[in-house]
């Protein structure tokens, strides 16, 4: 050791067996850590043991909404895909899954959402779905009327609708006149039905309520329509230093015509604001099937079309009124015709037919991986059972915490799955017979054909996934369905051969029964012709020995049929052969 030079110890490297009962370790952990969360959920929540069961299997809840049009007015093809295509979304954005959406009857839409008991939210989110309209705020007060006096009301009947003056633009208290002054002081939220629809003239003024019937409005005519908003979201205030203040906001974006016409608005209510802070024409309502929504003061002009909506907003009321914005525009508004629960199209025994058939499907794989790889199999089968848990608790969380259903495509995609499980299996077993052929001990086939294997099941369940992916995203419905746990088991698929096989059959190889090549553990060295080392630097296979057996013994035989002449005749051949290379007769 030369002065100055610290010693260098030697660093200890995980050896194959450390690695392997750690990665078992690991899987563990996720299986008790999916079961903690899903007990958890059961217990202090809404969860259950068992996923949720698609429309084609439990039945749901229907809801046909019917266009409302003025008189004369049709409904183009177009705004009914639209229609649908929002109306999708906002069901989407709400949780739902595998809800069917189509159009009815020519103008009809016909909503068919799973499950018998729909939540409220949900419900109300499909019920109010209209065209959206943004209004300045002329008038605002108290929801309650006073009691009208009886010559009130007959005096009211005299008042003139007409502006005296032609209004300037949208906030001009010219909008307001008499006799709309008058409905504004008759109306009273508390009772008024809820009558009125975005089938109102948008180039007039409108009367009317919030949606919690809270507080009522005079709007100025629609400046911007719902339609330009392109995006919608909830999240925290942020100060100019970038701290978040705890407050929630409403982000909304404006797009096209919109962006243009919103700056100009903000221009005008920012001017009103500054001039008088409680001057409710500062304010600009965002109204959904004739109700106010919510009415914010404008404090600041807004030219990019980035507005920002607080008051009071707590997340889920925030993250409500965001979907309203965002899913809400849709071209025409609609009312609900009928809402009735329906039964299930296929019901429990087509279910069963389903979980048989992947059971058959089950047997047959363990019948051929028993019968081709004998003991070694038991590892095939052991990998699809932890599969199968995991994937159990998987599709369970996800039904409690995204409202997943498993519909008969769903569990087509599982029964799938199995074929594609099994075959990440069969080529990494197969690998380890190649090297075990060329002569490697049976561990180091394991490690040698480990490296060799999973470049081919990465490619292959990329594949899959990226198919799956690509099936998702274009499908709608029952495909999705089996898009979507095709996708689940193939991420599965993978943590299972990294976690399980791989490191199982590290340990297995470092067993004197797999190592030494039993029949039975399906590493039979006689069965695969496996090279064996004899010395002198040859490799023979037990399949070339009995092939030269068979030759020397074959060749015994021919020797004993020849005659004396021919066997003298060989011999003296024999000795020549032997004096021309040194060797002496005996």
């Amino acid at each position: 050791m030369r002065r100055g030079k610290k010693a260098e110890l030697p660093v200890a490297k995980s050896t194959p067996v450390k690695s392997a009962w750690r990665a078992l370790i690991w899987l563990g952990a996720i299986v008790v850590a999916l079961g903690v969360v899903l007990a958890g959920g059961v217990q202090f929540s809404h969860a259950g043991w068992a996923p949720k069961l698609g429309l084609d299997l439990e039945g749901g809840t229907e809801i046909i909404l019917a266009p409302q049009l003025e008189h004369g007015a049709k409904i183009t093809s177009d705004e009914l895909n639209q229609a649908v295509s929002i109306i999708r979304q906002r069901i989407d954005a709400s949780g739902v899954s595998e809800a069917q959406i189509n159009v009815q009857s020519g103008n009809n839409i016909d909503v068919t959402i799973p499950g018998r008991h729909l939540d409220n939210s949900t419900r109300q989110r499909i019920e109010a779905s209209s065209k959206m309209e943004l209004r300045p705020v002329l008038v605002a007060g108290a929801a309650t009327a006073p009691v009208p006096s009886p010559s009130a009301t007959a005096g009211a009947k005299a008042l003139s609708n007409t502006p005296k003056t032609k209004p300037k633009n949208g906030s001009d208290p010219a909008w307001v006149t008499p006799a709309l002054q008058q409905k504004f002081t008759d109306l009273d939220c508390k009772t008024a039905e809820n009558k009125l629809t975005s089938v109102q003239d948008p180039n007039k003024p409108l009367v009317t309520c919030d949606d919690a019937g809270q507080n009522k409005y005079i709007l100025g005519p629609v400046e911007v329509d719902g339609s330009s908003i392109s995006d919608a979201s909830a999240g925290l205030v942020t100060s100019q230093s970038g701290v978040t203040t705890g407050e929630w906001a409403v982000n909304v974006t404006f797009s096209g015509q919109g962006k243009t016409n919103f700056a100009t608005v903000s221009k005008r209510l920012y001017a009103l604001e500054q001039a008088n802070q409680n001057d409710p024409r500062a304010r600009f309502a965002f109204v959904i099937d004739g109700k106010v929504l919510e009415a914010p003061s404008m404090n600041g002009i807004i030219t990019n079309g980035q507005a920002q909506i607080t008051g009071g907003f707590t997340e889920t009321s925030a993250k409500n009124l965001a979907n309203e914005l965002k899913f809400g525009a849709l071209p025409v508004s609609f009312r609900v015709q009928s809402n009735n629960t329906i039964s299930s199209t296929l019901g429990s025994s087509q279910l069963k037919s389903g979980l048989l058939a992947g059971l058959i499907g089950l047997g047959l794989v363990v019948l051929y991986t028993l019968f081709q790889y004998r003991l070694l199999g038991l590892v095939t089968i052991t990998s699809l059972l932890g599969s199968a848990v995991i994937t159990y608790l998987v599709i369970v969380l996800l039904s409690w915490r995204i409202d997943y259903r498993l519909s008969l495509a769903g569990v087509a995609g599982l029964i799938v799955a199995i074929g594609f499980t099994a075959d990440s299996f069969i080529v990494y077993f197969e690998r380890i017979r190649d090297e075990l052929r060329e002569g490697r001990g049976l561990a180091s086939a394991v490690e040698a054909g480990w490296k060799r294997a999973r470049h081919t099941i990465y490619a292959s369940k990329a594949t899959n996934l990226l198919a799956a992916i690509v099936l998702y995203v274009l499908a709608v419905g029952d495909v999705q369905g089996f898009a979507f746990t095709l996708g689940v088991t193939t991420v599965i698929d993978v943590i299972i051969v990294l976690l399980f096989t791989h490191p199982t059959l590290r340990l297995l190889a470092r067993t004197n029964y797999f190592a030494t090549g039993h029949k039975m553990s399906g590493l039979d060295p006689e069965a695969h012709g496996v090279a064996v080392y004899r010395g002198a630097g040859h490799f023979r296979t037990h399949v070339t020995e009995r092939r030269e057996s068979k030759l020397a013994s074959s060749g015994r035989e021919a020797a004993k049929r020849q005659t004396i002449a021919e066997r003298k005749a060989a011999e003296r051949e024999a000795a020549k052969v032997g004096q021309g290379t040194g060797g002496k007769e005996s």
